[in-house]
């Protein structure tokens, strides 16, 4: 299945998106997280656009979206999160399945918590939404938090080269499966000019989706959206927990924990799909 790559105009800033599958199928939203982009499912939209119309944008400050200075665009996830309902009303997905990853997780929780007649169901990757999912990995960001001029260097080293292909190798089976490009492009994206500033922004920022968490929480209890938990075990900043945690508001969740790291689509690609392909059969239809 043939992967399309386009843009779509949103409040004046060009949203770059990848786009597999019939338009007129049930539809997956999939978004990204930090310091990845729409690349990161480069492999899992040919594999279900057969069956499935499949949509991976770029947040704007992201990949190949446009990234405007922070004082002509505002880097909130309240923001990311408006920019993608747009992106939405655009494309006509009226219903839609949602597909969410680390910063992923705050932006698409965000859509579905506002407009939940809108999410047909939900697919979880180490995307966080409770507090006892947040590892130790996690503490200098909240220090970030509390005094931010005091702590940005600190933050400066989650961009660093080191930094970001810990995120693809650490806790993974076989690092020779893992493809160097990955991380290498995301390395690219984050050393363009003024992508520093954008990251900056957005970690201060993640304090609010900590203070989001029961509005989320009470989302899942209200709606009951089916969904499916597909967990890499050995993330460093997202524990089990975090991913169990899901059955407390959702029993009748589906967990799969992964014996791989952060990015386990990376690794698990094949059995990740697999699971999807036949949990959204199961959970969506046809308008």
């Amino acid at each position: 299945m043939t992967t399309r790559h386009r843009t779509l105009a949103i409040e004046g800033r060009e949203i770059f998106y990848r786009e597999a599958g019939d338009d007129r199928a049930p539809a997956l939203l999939l978004l990204h997280g930090f310091p990845s982009s729409s690349h990161m499912f480069r492999r899992l939209l040919p594999a279900l656009g057969d069956g499935f119309h499949c949509v991976a944008p770029d947040l704007p400050g992201f990949g190949y979206s446009d990234s405007p200075p922070g004082g002509e665009f505002t880097y909130s996830f309240d923001h990311l999160a408006e920019v993608m309902t747009k992106f939405v009303d655009r494309l006509g997905l009226e219903r839609f399945a949602l597909y969410v990853f680390d910063f992923g997780a705050p932006v698409g929780f965000r859509i579905a918590a506002v407009r939940p007649e809108r999410i047909e169901a939900l697919i979880v990757q180490n995307g966080n939404v409770y507090a006892e999912g947040l590892s130790p990995a996690t503490e200098p960001l909240q220090a970030y938090w509390r005094d931010r001029s005091a702590h940005e260097e600190e933050m400066r080293t989650l961009l660093t080269p080191t930094i970001t292909q810990f995120q693809y190798t650490h806790g993974v089976r076989d690092l020779e499966r893992l493809e160097p490009e990955a991380w290498t492009l995301d390395q690219h994206f984050l050393e363009l000019p003024g992508r520093d500033q954008v990251m900056l922004d957005l970690f201060y920022d993640y304090r609010t989706n900590l203070e989001s968490y029961p509005r989320w929480q009470g989302y899942l209890r209200e709606h009951r959206p089916p969904t499916l938990v597909v967990w890499g075990k050995n993330d460093p900043f997202f524990t089990v927990d975090g991913a169990t945690a899901f059955r407390r508001d959702l029993p009748d969740a589906e967990i799969h924990l992964l014996d791989t790291g952060h990015f386990a689509l990376e690794e698990d690609d094949v059995e990740i799909a697999a699971h999807i392909r036949r949990f959204l059969l199961k959970n969506t239809s046809k308008e």
